[in-house]
Order: structure tokens, then sequence, then C-alpha cells
């Protein structure tokens, strides 16, 4: 067999195959591995003048192997592939140059196996024969000789010595006879009925119709009873029909384990059916109670007029309001429907301050502010709002969801009875606050390593808790087991038909990944339109086998088969919306053992960051050896291994082996990841691990995620009247690391594209040592199978690049349509296969869309701002002196674009990012009387629907300005305003290859109420726009107030204090070093910036006028 020979290296990938002839590096060095674009298919890799070059072998129908080499060579065939490779170590074979040294597999080093712990050894017993004689004449099975070698035992001799080590003293005396009987004489007899083509055991048939003799009657009486009782909890037949006859219990010539069976399942179905007929009784509605969550109070403190005010907040989610209370036992003085709350703002400074904004009785928008006692609780609370929102939302199909991510190593242990503090999300670290233990999750997904018990006792145990907590009966969606390791989905009842294309799958990864003690299960499905992948992986452990993980996660990456087959060529970093992997990872610390008793010292202290800089994952992450682009919220919580059992005081971190002590120092050993397609909403509530469930030596860890989910697209339009949509791809250099000698092109796929397209080839211009630069100089146009901006701006393009010669996938990067929602947006993306980073990719993008724009997503109810301030309800409210400064909390990787700056790395690497935009909006609040339902409180932000809006004129157009790259055009856009803030200069960026053909950008107009500041410096330009929006329509026509700011603020420690108002004619003082205002809801100054030199034609300041005091609109 080939495989034995030196120059085959079986699945290893292009890079590792590259990296191995590189340090060869000898002309002519050469190995073989298997091609990664066509099963069966083998890629011979050569070198040469230290460049790669890769030749397929493809087999024929009638499975001859033949090279691709060189046109003009006679194509020759061979049956196995050591003929092939002696035939090209002769010359003028097509090949870039003649086989000349095979390069050998590298060595890996053995792992070394797990302790197993096996049944006690007892002394062998000799069984006497039936007819006395020695003891094995009388096998059928034997002969007349016995077996000398062992390799050669029969398949009596090998059970017989099995049964030898087994203790069966305590059967009954029949039973013991049955079995040695039967493994000594008819297991013979059963396997010549099976190479005789019968496969049904009779005889194992008969052994068990023996043992169960007593069992076979008493399920022959029980069954008519179950299946009576089964027709009774079962719908109420037709009129005349009759009486139903037993389905199961006649037949009693069924095996016993079938009868068993039967009887298990009806048990179920009964146990099931009693419940839903219980649970509807008393009030449940599909599935679940009712009323689920009580009603919450918070105390708050808010501020009117300087004066700090305590008061009640009480949120009643089932019921969709949320009241007032100047006591906490007296009455309510005022409520809010759900839909009468607009908005949430979260402020960055004080993490303890809450900004509603609800709409009045007279239609006006009023600001409330609040302080929390504490982050959890202003988190409980935000939490139970948007909660309020989901349920009653008038939406057919959710838009956001929340998803529980459990993972924990059971150490071979039973688990306590009670487990639900971890489902609660309750411990150390980030948790939920008590306040929002009632919510419950729309998914759960549990992953367990060493778990003992069976896979349905698994499941009814996590189903039962969550059941206790919730009072919903959670349905199974999937589960896929792999030894002891194992992954559990549950689901909302109300979720059953959302849940589609749902798939499993395992890898082995233990000794020579042939072992299933350490590798990964997963499973993946639809929700409505959007893509989940869930891997629940145990790797390599020993903190000195870190480069073994890093290989078990490569293997995981390429072997693990889940989510939709036509992107079965790439990995599933790719193929899906959102990704979660979980498990225990064990990464450790790098200490050395004279170190444990700090470490521990440091626990005990919490002082984790010290600790945190020595971890192996973060470290490995951070050199982009694995989990590239993953995201993992930060770290508060202790060393999840290795405790003593039955306590979490201690950690056990040395263990006495033969081989000596092992030091097993306390790391974070368990931990969840995740990473996502570029901008989209995904946000992680709780990370952190519980404290009180202690039967194994892991601690189980947690965590929490709201994320944006999309649905199946109905167009209220008729699409065949839809004008045609367009993605535009132009401008695109990729930059490969690899030596190899090809052509490339690109490919580019998506849901959203009737098929894959192909570009055509690049332009090899430039290569250094390891790297290749290609120039892709055609334009792409893909055409979208639907082009309403509702459908098309949730959509992903996955682009990857290929080489000519092999079909090979030399890297895999994501853009997201919404990026180019407005104008034309340039990219910069990394690139990776297999795990590893390949490249990256930069150009343009430009979408048209027919007309239309995108509803609100239930997501942006909550943002994230700086010292909110908004308009007032009545004059003298509320005071401030900085404007609302607010985000969405989406994924904070996608939140906007990642900088580059000379040859600094993308902070934001395969997400959107604009080398020469940067986009920045000044969130104004609001006066009162703004009506929601034109404007709605919405900011400008940089979520996947970050909107920005257009001001408008006293004759109700709108003025012409810049259109934003980043946060979308103005047209269709909505945010409030009735402050201006002037911009600090941004930064500024080289010049990219892109700039040389891109439209000279036209100079504004002067308009009213905002401020635009575009400055040049080396021939690149930055843009800022004040989100901005129209009146009501019944004041429209009014002379707009001029926005000002109020100047009778006091100053504040730590902050700068009030400037004066500019006023018209009143001479501007130069800034000496500007600021990017957007780190900082303060500003150095209120007064605007001066013209800088050759900035004259794009600083466009306002029509000067008087200044007036702010006043609420009527």
């Amino acid at each position: 067999m080939f495989s034995q020979q030196p120059w085959y290296h079986g699945n290893i990938t292009r890079s590792t195959a590259e990296d191995l002839l590189s340090k060869a590096g000898k002309d002519g060095s050469f190995l073989l591995r298997d091609s990664e674009s066509i099963q069966g298919a083998y890629a011979l890799c050569v070198l040469y003048q230290n460049c790669v070059y890769t030749y397929r072998i493809l087999p024929n129908e009638e499975k001859k192997l033949s090279v691709q080499a060189s046109e003009g060579v006679p194509i020759r065939f061979f049956s196995a592939l050591p003929d092939l490779v002696d035939a090209y170590y002769k010359e003028n074979m097509g090949l870039v140059t003649h086989l000349q040294f095979a390069v050998p597999k590298e060595e890996e080093q053995e792992e070394e196996p797990e302790p197993v712990s096996l049944p006690p050894q007892l002394p062998p017993r000799n069984f006497p024969c039936n007819d006395g004689k020695d003891s094995y004449p009388c096998d059928p099975c034997r002969g007349t000789e016995r077996a000398v070698e062992p390799a050669h035992l029969s398949i009596s001799d090998t059970y017989i010595q099995r049964l030898q080590l087994i203790d069966i003293s305590n059967l009954p005396e029949d039973h013991q006879k049955s079995i040695q009987e039967y493994f000594r004489t008819s297991v013979c007899l059963d396997a010549e009925q099976v190479q005789n083509g019968n496969p049904t055991l009779p005889h194992f048939k008969k052994l068990t119709l023996s043992i169960c003799k007593n069992l076979n009657s008493e399920v022959s009486r029980i069954l008519p009873s179950i299946e009576a009782l089964q027709k009774l909890l079962e719908q109420p037949s037709s009129p005349g029909s009759g009486r139903q006859r037993n389905q199961f219990s006649g037949d009693a010539n069924q095996s016993v384990a079938f009868r068993l069976e039967q009887l298990t399942n009806l048990l179920y179905s009964v146990e099931e059916k009693t419940k839903n007929a219980v649970f509807e009784s008393v009030g449940f509605d599909g599935g679940h109670r009712k009323s689920l969550i009580p009603p919450v109070m918070f105390e708050v403190k808010s501020e009117s007029i300087g004066i700090s005010n305590k008061m009640y907040l009480k949120v009643d989610v089932e019921g969709g309001k949320l009241y007032f209370k100047k006591s906490k036992d007296g009455p309510e003085d005022k409520y809010y429907v759900h839909n009468k709350i607009l908005q949430l703002v979260k402020s960055q400074n004080m993490q303890n301050r809450l900004v509603l904004m609800v709409e009045t009785d007279k239609e006006k928008v009023q600001r409330k502010d609040y302080v929390f006692d504490d982050t959890k609780k202003r988190e409980g609370f935000c939490q139970l709002l948007q909660q309020m929102k989901n349920k009653h939302s008038d939406k057919p199909e959710p838009d956001m969801i929340t998803i529980f991510v459990g993972t924990w190593n059971m150490g071979n242990a039973s688990p306590p009875q009670n487990i639900t503090s971890w489902l609660q999300s309750k411990g150390q670290g980030k948790t939920r606050d008590d306040t929002a233990n009632k919510i419950p999750h729309d998914i759960y997904v549990i992953g367990t390593q060493e778990d003992p018990l069976g896979e349905k006792d698994w499941i009814d145990t996590v189903r039962g808790a969550l059941r206790d907590i919730t009072n919903i009966s959670y349905k199974h969606v999937t589960s896929q087991t792999l030894w002891s390791i194992r992954i559990v989905v549950l689901a909302k009842p109300e979720h059953e038909n959302r849940i589609s294309h749902i798939f499993s799958d395992s890898v082995k990864t233990g000794i020579a990944n042939a072992l299933g003690n350490k590798g990964a299960v997963g499973v993946s499905f639809m929700f409505n339109r959007t893509s989940f992948g869930f891997v629940n992986s145990h790797l390599t452990s020993g903190s000195e086998k870190k480069l073994r993980r890093n290989q078990n996660y490569i293997n995981i990456l390429r072997f693990l088969n889940l989510g939709d087959k036509k992107l079965n060529r790439f990995d599933i970093t790719h193929r899906f919306t959102h990704l979660f992997w979980l498990g225990d990872l064990n990464y450790r610390v790098d200490f050395s053992p004279q170190e444990a008793e700090n470490i521990v010292m440091k626990i005990k202290q919490q002082q984790y960051q010290e600790l945190l800089a020595k971890d192996q994952l973060s470290i490995e992450k951070k050199e982009e050896k694995v989990f590239i682009d993953y995201e993992e919220e930060e770290i508060t919580f202790a060393p999840t291994y290795r405790f003593e059992r039955d306590t979490r005081e201690k950690y056990a971190y040395t263990k006495a082996k033969a081989t000596g002590t092992k030091y097993n120092l306390p790391s974070w050993c368990d931990r969840v990841l995740r990473k996502s397609y570029p901008m989209v909403h995904v946000v992680c509530n709780s990370y952190g691990c519980s404290n009180d469930i202690m039967t194994s030596d892991h601690s189980p860890v947690f965590a929490t995620f709201d994320v944006g989910v999309t649905s199946q697209f109905v167009s209220k339009n008729d699409l065949s009247k839809e004008p045609e949509g367009a993605i535009k791809f132009m401008n695109c250099v990729a930059v490969l690391y690899t030596k190899s000698k090809t052509k490339f092109f690109m490919e580019f796929h998506s849901s959203c594209l009737e098929k894959f397209v192909k570009s055509a080839e690049g332009e090899n211009q430039e290569s250094t040592e390891g790297s290749i630069k290609v120039r892709f100089g055609a334009q792409v146009e893909l055409t979208p199978i639907i082009a309403d901006p509702e459908y098309l701006l949730d959509q992903h393009i996955l682009i990857c690049i290929k080489s000519t010669d092999c079909d090979e996938s030399y890297g895999v990067g994501c853009v997201a349509l919404r990026s180019a929602e407005s104008s034309y947006n340039e990219f910069c993306i990394k690139l990776t296969h297999h795990g590893e980073r390949t490249g990256r990719l930069t150009g343009g993008i430009q979408l048209h869309t027919s007309e239309g724009k995108q509803t609100e997503k239930l997501y942006d109810f909550i943002k994230v701002g700086d010292d909110p301030a908004a308009g007032k309800g009545k004059p003298g409210d509320y005071k401030s002196s900085s404007a609302v400064l607010a985000t969405d909390i989406s994924n904070p990787s996608y939140m906007g674009v990642g900088y580059k700056s000379n040859n600094q790395s993308e902070r934001s690497s395969g997400n959107i990012t604009s080398q020469r935009t940067v986009a920045s909006s000044v969130k104004d609040m609001t006066l009162g009387n703004l009506s929601p339902k034109k404007t709605a409180y919405d900011h400008s932000t940089s979520s996947p629907t970050g909107k920005t809006s257009g001001p408008v004129t006293e004759d109700g157009q709108p003025p012409e300005m810049f259109d934003n790259p980043l946060y979308g055009s103005r047209s269709g856009s909505r945010a409030n305003k009735e402050h201006l803030t002037p911009p600090d200069a941004l930064f500024a960026f080289p010049k990219t290859d892109l700039d040389a053909d891109r439209q000279p950008v036209p100079v504004p107009v002067p308009r009213i109420r905002s401020f635009t500041c575009s400055e040049t410096k080396q021939s690149s330009s930055t843009t800022n726009t004040v989100s901005s929006s129209g009146l009501h329509s019944q004041i429209i026509n009014k002379k707009p107030v001029v926005p000002c700011r109020s100047e009778g603020g006091i100053s504040v420690p730590g902050r700068p204090p009030v400037p004066m108002k500019s006023r018209s004619g009143q001479p501007q003082e130069p800034q000496i070093k500007p600021r990017d205002y957007r780190d900082s809801s303060e500003l150095p100054s209120k007064i605007r910036p001066p013209a800088r030199s050759g900035q004259t034609k794009d600083v466009h300041h306002e029509t000067a006028q008087p200044p007036k005091i702010s006043r609420p609109l009527k």
C-alpha cells in the first residue's frame, strides 16, 4: 500500500506541504498529498527555485491515474501511485523539473495514553463440559485441536475467555448455564447461519427468551393496560368508528427487545400526553404557562432640576407595561405601554445610568434619566424590557433570539440533583441579575465531556431542570455523542417549526486520530433563514501539548461535516452566520510548577489578569495559530480546573503517576468562543462559571447571547416588475502567503445568488519571499435573485481565491452587503483556509437595490451611548451639555470599521473596513415634540441596521449633503436633532490604490441645522455627518429653532468647562491639537474648527444666525 511510502503525506493541508518543501530546500524535492478539491484525487507538489509547483493526479473511469502536466506532453496512465512516481523520476515528463528527493513525513510525537479504568481481574474459572471430558472437545467451533495462537481464537474462545473475567456468581443458576452453553456451542451455530444468509441469530433469541421468560409474560400482561391508557389520552375518535383494537399486544412472537421497546415508547408517549393534558388544564399555552415572568421592581434615582429623587420602576413583561411609582408599596402613579417605550440608551461613562425615551399622550418624545443601584440591575432592567418588546411585537417572526451555551466536563461522575444555577447563569464572572433569572432563553445548547450518563438520561435531566426554572417543556431538537463527548440542543416549543436543516457529526482526535476519548461533536441548523453551528470539543490534555491541541483544532475544522452541502468546499468557520465553539479545550497557563502556590494566591485575591496574560489559548489566538477572528467575552471568573471534588475552595494541582508527579496548574480549560459573519447583531450578556456544582474537578461554564436572525423574505411588491439588482466588485487585490507559482481567480458564493460566480484570471504583479500579490482588474458584477433592500442588506458574500492549476482554495473571506448600503465602499478582509491565515483581500463593492428600506429591528431598541442628553418634555427638566454618542450593542468586532495605518494590521480583520473613509455621527437627543411615528428616536448607529438621516429645510426638501458610505444614505433614515456638535478633525489615512479611480467628492451646499466637515490630507478625505431628521408634518413650515446648548452648566471635576457659544462674526481660536471625539462624549471646544490650508473647498459652515434660546416646539 502506497500509504507506507515516504513521499505520501495523506490529507495534510496545502500550506503544510509548502512548509515541508521549503524546509527541504532542494530543487526536485517532492511529496504527494490528497487533493482538497476532488475526492479520490491527489496533488503532486514539487519544489523548484524556491517555488512550489502543484500538479493534480486524477483517476479516470478505470481508476487509472494520470498527471495534469504541461501541454504537449503525452498523457500516461498508471495503475498505482508508486508506478507513477517512479516514472516521473525521469526528465522531460512535463513537470517543471523531474522528481529527485522525496520529502518524508514529520514524525509525530506519540500521545501518552490516558489511564482507562478496567473492571477487577478475577481468577479464571474452568467450566465443566456436559460430557464430563476436558474443556474443549465439546466445542464444535474448534474441531479436534485447540488453537495455539491467540490471534486465531474462534469467536467461542474469545467470549469464553471474557466470561472468565466476569463474576456471574450472583446470577440465577439456570441463567448461568444458559449463557455458558450459548457461548460454548450455539454462538458458532449462529455464525454459520449468518454465513448462509440468515442474520436473525435464532439461538441468541432462544437465550434471551429463556432469560426473560418471566419478563416476557409480564410484558404481555402489561402492554394491553398501557395501550388502553394511551387511547384514553388520545383525541376522541369519530362517531361510529367502533371499539379500537390493540395495536401491539397480540403479537407474542416478537423478540423481547422489540416488545420492551414498544413498552418503553408507549410509556414515554403516555407520559407526554398526560403532561400536555395536565398543563393545558392549568393554563398552559403552546406548551408553557401563560404567565411566566412575574413583575419585577427596581429602585432608581431620577434627577429633576438638579434634585435627585428616589422612585421605583415596575416591569410587567407579561402585561406589556412599565409602571412608575414614588414609593415601593404605594400606588402606580403612571405607566407606559410597551409600544410607547421607544428607546433605551445605556451610558458608557456611568455604568449604572440609563435613559428611557418614551412617547407621551400628546405624541411627544420625552426623555427620562435614571440611575440604578449597580450595573447588573441596569442590565436586568434592559433585558426585561427587551423581552417585553419581543413578546408583544406585532412581527410574525422574531428578528432576535437569546441563546444559552453551556459546557461542563463532568469528570465521569453523575451530576448533582440540582443544576439550575448553571442554567440560570449564576456564579462567578459576568452573570445575570436575579431580576432576569426568570427570562427563558429561546435555545439551550449544552456540551458535556466525560459524561457518564446515557443520552436520554442526560436530556431528561436538563429538560427537567429547565421546566423547574421556566415552566416550559423544551423540545429536544438534536443531539450527538462521541464516546463521552456530547452536545444537546433544546428549544422553546414555539420555535419547533422555525428550526430546519438539522445536521450532526463527530470527529475523533484521540490517539492516532482513531480513539474517541478526545475529539468533537457538532450540530447545525437553520433558524428561519439564519444558519447556526455549534461545536463541542475535548482536546488533548497536558500543559506541554499545546501544539497537539492546535492540530486537534485544525483537524476538527477540516473534517467536521455540518451545514449547507453547497458550502462543503469551505471549512465550518465560513459555513454559518453564527458559529459557537465550546468545550474542554484544555489550554493551560504557561507557568512553571514552582509557581503553583503563587497562582492559587492570585486566584484567591481575584488577580486574574496576570494569569490570563500567560493563558495558552489567548496567546495562540493572538498569534493567529488557532481560532482566528473568534470572539470571547472577557474572563472575570476563577480558573475552572482542577478542583478537589465536592469543594470549590481548593485546587488539586498535583497528580501522582507512575512516571512521577504531574502538575495540573489551575487553568481556564473550559471556554466558549464564537465567530459570526460581519455586521450582524450578536451580544454576550453573561460569561462565567457556577460555583455550587462540585461533583467534578471542573466547574460548569455558561454564556448567553442575544443574536439577530432573519426570516423568509416575502415581498410586498411584484418581483417580476421590480428592477434587477446588482452587486459590483472592483479593484480587487489579493496578497497570498504562498510560494506557489500559479494563476488565481475569485469565486463568489452566497444564498442571494442563483449559483456561484467565477471571476477572470488575475494578474500576478509582485512576489516577495513567501507571498504573492494578485490584481483582479476586471469588474465582477453579480445579479442577486431579489433586489429588495429588505432582503439584500442582510446577505453576505463569501469570496474564495482559487488556483487555476489544481482548483484548490488559497483563502476565503466574507463581505457584508450592508457595508455598501448607501454608496461605493472599500473593504479589506482576512483570508483564511483550514484555520490558517493565508492572506488578505482589498477592493471595492457597490450595491444597486430596488426602492425601499429595511424595517426597524427589535434589537435596535437598546443603544449604548456616552453621557446621554436628550431633548426635554418640559423646559428645564433636564440639563446637560454633551450630545449623545450612541451606538448599538452589536458584535464589537463588526461595529464600524477596522482601521489600517501604514503597516499596522487591521483591528477588525475579516469584517468590512474602509481605508479611506471614517464616518462618525453625533447623536442628538430630541426636544419633546417630535412625533415618534415619524422619527421614533432612532440614533444613527453602526448597527446592522444603522440608519442615518438627512435634515429637512423649511420647504420640506432635504438639502444636498454628503452620503456617508459607512452608515448609509440620508434617504429613508430617521434620527432626532435639536443640538449641534461640531466635530474635531478625524484621522487621515494614506492614499490607497483605489483612490486613483475615485470620482471627486461633490461640495455640499449650505443646509439648515447640520454640520459637515471634510478634511483633505494627502489626497484622502474623511467625512463626518451629523444625524438629523425632519420635523413633524404639522410643524414643518414653522421657522426652525436655531440649535444651541444650555449655558447654565456647573463645572464638574474631570470635565472641561462649558464653552461659550460661537456667535456670528466672532473670531474663532484655532485648535492646536485636534481630538477624536468618538472616544469621549466631551468636546474640547464648541467653537467650530477653522479651515486648514488647502481645505477651503471642503469645509462647509452653516449660515450664521443670531443665537436663540432653545425651547420646545409646539
